[in-house]
């Protein structure tokens, strides 16, 4: 038998926090394929996008986790890039073989992987040369059912360990909120070119301030066939590879016509 420290070791994060169901059941759908370790956030932190924390004190805490075969579990204070910062250079002292996010409640599609915490803490690993994934289901409640994204995770996390990923490269993986029957299979994606529209809630507290709820409706122009938004209103998993470099390269030849001189 090959010795335990062979297998790979699996970096499990979130942005809903350690309690969430979400990563209760990303971590055991990790636990037959390598090495687990679980790090997040002690609380939710959802629409975090990339932030960090350097205002602050950051701080971390080892704790139990309702799951056997994990080797570590820990919270910290932090942001979910924060939670992939201190497991590599203070926790693990290394980097993992895979990072996988989430499992998030709620949506990540289109232009929402831009504020996520969620895929902001798999664009991390991505930076750190790291093959990671982040995984979402379009259900919002905290006792959503994740049963049905088991046999797709474990498909794309064995894949990943297997074959790796580009450089510079995550996935944004989103499940339909259907049952296991109801799922016609998996999609590979470009991200659609929707976003909302936003509005605010305008509200008045007993002491007489003025405060406001953010809220707002998603607006989906983009009717290609080949979207994620598609593929999920469908009934397919989308997959959508990312990645962290932001330079709209079709533009430069453009500006380069410019008088910058």
């Amino acid at each position: 038998m090959s010795d335990a420290s062979e297998r790979p070791l699996i970096l499990v994060t979130n942005d809903d926090g350690i309690e969430a169901n979400g990563i209760r059941h990303l971590a055991a759908c990790m636990l037959p394929l390598g090495r687990v370790v679980v790090v997040a956030p002690d609380r939710a932190q959802s629409g975090m996008g990339h932030a960090v924390t350097i205002n602050d004190v950051l701080t971390m805490e080892k704790r139990s986790f309702p799951l056997e075969g994990i080797e570590q579990a820990w919270q910290t204070s932090g942001t979910p890039v924060d939670c992939v910062k201190l497991a590599i250079y203070e926790i693990l002292g290394k980097k993992p073989d895979l990072l996988v996010s989430g499992v998030n409640h709620g949506s990540n599609a289109s232009i929402n992987v831009i504020y996520s915490g969620t895929m902001s803490a798999a664009v991390e690993g991505a930076v750190e040369g790291i093959p990671s994934i982040g995984f979402s289901l379009l259900d919002h409640s905290a006792n959503a059912d994740f049963s049905a994204t088991t046999p797709f995770i474990s498909r794309i996390a064995g894949q990943v360990l297997e074959k790796g990923l580009p450089i510079g490269t995550c996935l944004n993986v989103n499940f339909p909120k259907l049952v296991t029957e109801s799922i016609k299979g998996m999609k590979v994606c470009r991200q659609s070119a929707g976003h909302w529209d936003d509005a605010f809630d305008k509200r008045t507290s007993p002491s007489g301030s003025t405060y406001y709820w953010m809220t707002g409706n998603f607006n989906n122009p983009d009717q290609g066939e080949d979207t994620d938004e598609w593929a999920l209103r469908n009934g397919y998993v989308s997959i959508v590879p990312t990645q962290f470099d932001l330079t709209a390269h079709h533009a430069i030849s453009t500006l380069n016509q410019w008088d910058l001189k």
